[in-house]
């Protein structure tokens, strides 16, 4: 199993000197298996960078949106091989408030980017999952609710014998009744091996974005403890949150002695 991320950065893309070390890219990450099957997590600009890498793999292309928020959508206009007419891709959005599948190609309507979805040379389908438990290939994929504004789907990839979850742009405690509660992320992450999870916040941030559908580290860092999860992955950083800010709280996190590694997710980590 290979994990690879192209983009860690919540809510807008942040380039500049002081981003250097994470990245600046929104979020997008890659998960290859042993037998070459290929799966990507989101599309935010970080996915320009992985498409360049693409334009010669002949494999069918798979996304797996979390919501069709801008910062999941929007490198989907600029990744290379949507413009190639061999190429297959499917989309499987996550599951929103709103009825809108095709927001990742909506997008590209003539007003807000120059070329528009229907005249795109490759396939692409938006294919919406009826069930929360599928397979691609070998890959088993299992759908939970996150607790974000509008909607969003976390996954569990079984993968090579090992389980990950991605709960990106995910509020553990939400201030309003939780469309998923702590208890049934608990069990939804129970000893996987790998949690990617949404760590925007700090103390500091509260109250003023507590309902903004993000999480503080803090309580990743429970939940990861609680599920009894042997790595976790923090991603979606603030855009407000320079290199040295991550840096102090690496720091920060390996002074407490969990039993389990965490990682702060950067631009070109792979796992």
């Amino acid at each position: 199993m290979r994990l690879k991320f192209y983009g860690v950065r919540g809510s807008i893309p942040t380039p500049g000197p002081n981003t250097v070390k994470y990245g600046g890219n929104t979020v997008c990450v890659s998960l290859q298996s042993q037998s070459n099957t290929h799966i990507i997590l989101d599309s935010g600009t970080g996915i320009r960078l992985l498409g360049d890498e693409l334009m010669k793999d002949k494999r069918d292309i798979y996304i797996l949106l979390s919501h069709n928020h801008w910062d999941h959508i929007q490198g989907f206009p600029f990744f290379v091989p949507a413009y190639m007419p061999n190429k297959n891709i499917t989309i499987i959005p996550g599951v929103t408030d709103a009825q809108a599948p095709d927001a990742i190609l909506r997008q590209m309507d003539g007003s807000y980017f120059p070329v528009q979805y229907d005249d795109l040379p490759s396939t692409v389908k938006v294919v919406q999952q009826q069930n929360d438990t599928w397979h691609y290939h070998d890959i088993k994929i299992e759908r939970m609710a996150m607790n974000h504004p509008g909607g969003g789907s976390a996954y569990r990839l079984t993968v090579d014998g090992l389980k990950i979850v991605y709960a990106i742009d995910n509020e553990l405690y939400p201030p309003n009744d939780p469309v998923t509660s702590f208890d049934k992320w608990v069990e939804f992450v129970d000893g996987v091996d790998y949690l990617i999870h949404d760590g925007q916040f700090i103390p500091s941030d509260y109250p003023l974005k507590m309902g903004w559908g993000h999480s503080q580290i803090k309580d990743a860092l429970d939940l990861a403890v609680q599920g009894k999860v042997k790595n976790l992955v923090l991603i979606s950083h603030d855009p407000a949150r320079s290199d040295d800010d991550l840096d102090q709280i690496a720091q920060d996190i390996g002074k407490q002695g969990y039993d389990f590694k965490t990682i702060i997710a950067h631009e070109g980590l792979i796992i």
